[in-house]
């Protein structure tokens, strides 16, 4: 029966999430060499597939992991709505649609970032510092890349706080406290995956910033070569970040 439950409810949000996209289709189809509108159809489907894999498997682990993976479902939802919005944007005018990938991301960000808190949570009293230095640290990331990118402030400027805030998450998940709670309480599986993604963190992020100098700052990368990088990177960034959760909560489960 909760299958069931949550598998309506699932149904029910998808069909929520494709009611936007219905009046523009009118408007606007989709090219078969339009190669970006067809990577924004692609992630914003596997976003919604991967909202509804991880509220079901919410039933499937311990209650002390159930938050991580509704974070997770949570991610992937607010992430897809705002697909299914940036994908018209683009079908319809060829434009970037800036506005709506950094909403998206001032949303799923800091709610990723949440989550290493949240794994670290599940094993051992955590800090309310942690979670505050994570969240701010994202925060600041994502609202001066904004502010430079759409030109309310320099773009340098911009670029450099944004970048200076990214270090600082970085430090904290590898050498500050969030870093050493994994390293003295965490079980192996537990680690691997917080090793998993702080990786993520890390290397998938930094396609972010490279966009930014090669697209923004010298011009030198077409907006449509830039999306169709961006939209990749939210498959590693926001899908398999999940996934890596979603598998330590059932292997800590089952064990």
């Amino acid at each position: 029966m909760k299958f069931i439950k949550h598998w309506r409810a699932a149904v029910a949000t998808s069909a929520l999430m494709t009611m936007p996209s219905l009046a523009s289709a009118a408007e606007a189809n989709l090219a078969p060499d339009d190669f970006v509108g067809i990577s924004f159809w692609l992630i914003s489907m596997a976003l919604v597939a991967s909202t509804v894999f991880f509220f079901i498997e919410r039933d499937r682990v311990a209650n002390k992991w159930k938050t991580s993976l509704t974070v997770s479902g949570l991610v992937t939802l607010v992430a897809a709505v705002h697909y299914f919005y940036m994908r018209d944007v683009w079908v319809s005018t060829g434009e970037t649609p800036t506005v709506y990938r950094y909403i998206d991301w001032l949303i799923t960000v800091p709610l990723l970032m949440v989550e290493f808190f949240l794994i670290l949570s599940a094993i051992t009293k955590v800090p309310a510092g942690v979670f505050w230095r994570l969240l701010v640290g994202t925060t600041v990331m994502l609202v001066f890349g904004y502010l430079g990118e759409a030109g309310y402030m320099n773009v340098t400027l911009g670029f450099v706080i944004g970048t200076l805030a990214w270090f600082y998450v970085l430090y904290e998940i590898f050498l500050g406290e969030a870093g050493r709670i994994n390293a003295e309480n965490a079980s192996p599986a537990v680690q691997s995956a917080f090793k998993m993604m702080r990786n993520i963190v890390t290397f998938g992020w930094a396609i972010y910033p490279l966009g930014y100098i090669l697209g923004y700052m010298m011009g030198s990368v077409d907006s449509a070569t830039l999306n169709i990088i961006y939209n990749l990177a939210d498959v590693l960034n926001k899908i398999a970040f999940g996934l890596i959760i979603w598998h330590v909560a059932v292997t800590e489960s089952d064990a």
